[in-house]
């Protein structure tokens, strides 16, 4: 198929090269405009753009893909399909039956669960069992398309959002390739979606991290290992933003102190008071400093029961 590839961060990379070994031809790939990175403000490529550069292929970046001197250029192209995997703008309807197999997506959830922009990060922090991939014939609503093939993918118990991003990067590269075998063979029966039994999976912002202690140490726990590597969960330890990269749940017993308080020390780590059973933190950072495991990090500084981690203040 001669294919409009349409997408923007590393989660799209696997399917674009995922089509190109399949055979197809990418006459075009899609992608966000180059943003600014750092404190220098470099200009940084999108990582379809890097990997369509790779492979030669002509790069389009559309500030707004509904203007109409952006859809007109799309036409030129006269593709077959367009493949869209984490594009970030919302596709008018000129653009979604322009190509004779439409706009298919691929979707990180078995839809019509967790709908939006952060599929994969809320299926951890949900403590979701299984999620996978949706391949969907693109409509004018968000997600809502008729769903074309699915795949799914269980998630470990240790299971992060970034994990789950890499297992689902490579099951949905995959599953595209599949269903536009299927679309070319005629043998796909596109199904229609219900109602989604989960809410709408916002985008994620940084104070989605800052931890709530009375929430219980299995919601914290879950939202820590969901939000790992970005925006990370934090707290305020002594006025400064202390990260928490990992970390156990010990105990479901109703609170003994006020939650947010360390119980107990030991070579491995410190317990923290949740609303509802204790958190065991085992890796951690502090401004300045790498992550590190919460034994040398206490050799370093000593952290006493009855200090009290609060909701910072300070975004991290």
């Amino acid at each position: 198929m001669k294919i409009i590839f349409m997408g923007t961060p590393d989660f799209s990379v696997g399917t674009l090269k995922a089509l190109i070994e399949a055979g197809h031809e990418i006459v075009l790939a899609v992608t966000q405009p180059d943003k600014p990175k750092g404190r220098g403000g470099k200009m940084q490529f999108p990582p379809v753009k890097e990997a369509a550069m790779e492979y030669q292929i002509p790069v389009f970046q559309p500030k707004k893909v509904r203007d109409p001197d952006c859809i007109e250029e799309l036409r030129k192209y006269q593709a077959d399909i367009m493949v869209v995997i984490a594009f970030g703008q919302i596709l008018p309807a000129e653009i979604l039956k322009m190509t004779p197999y439409g706009c298919v997506n691929v979707h990180a959830s078995l839809l019509p669960k967790y709908r939006g922009a952060a599929p994969i990060q809320w299926a951890v922090i949900n403590g979701e069992k299984v999620s996978g991939v949706t391949t969907m014939q693109m409509d004018e609503g968000l997600d809502t398309g008729d769903m074309l093939l699915k795949t799914e993918v269980v998630l470990d118990e240790k299971e992060t959002g970034g994990s789950l991003h890499d297992k689902l990067s490579e099951a949905g590269a995959k599953l595209c390739v599949r269903t536009l075998k299927a679309l070319e063979e005629k043998t796909l029966k596109p199904e229609a979606q219900g109602e989604s039994p989960t809410e709408y999976a916002r985008m994620l912002d940084k104070s989605l991290g800052n931890i709530d202690w009375n929430q219980s140490a299995i919601e914290i726990e879950r939202l820590i290992r969901g939000l790992t590597p970005w925006p990370s969960a934090y707290t305020d330890w002594d006025g400064k933003v202390m990260k928490i990269w990992e970390a156990r749940v010990i105990a479901g017993q109703e609170p003994q102190e006020i939650p947010g308080t360390v119980v107990g020390v030991d070579k491995d780590g410190f317990c923290v008071q949740t609303g509802q059973g204790l958190l065991k933190v085992l890796a951690l950072q502090i401004p300045g400093k790498k992550r590190m495991e919460a034994g040398p990090f206490l050799r370093g500084y000593p952290i006493k029961p009855g200090t009290i981690l609060v909701r910072s203040r300070i975004e991290q």
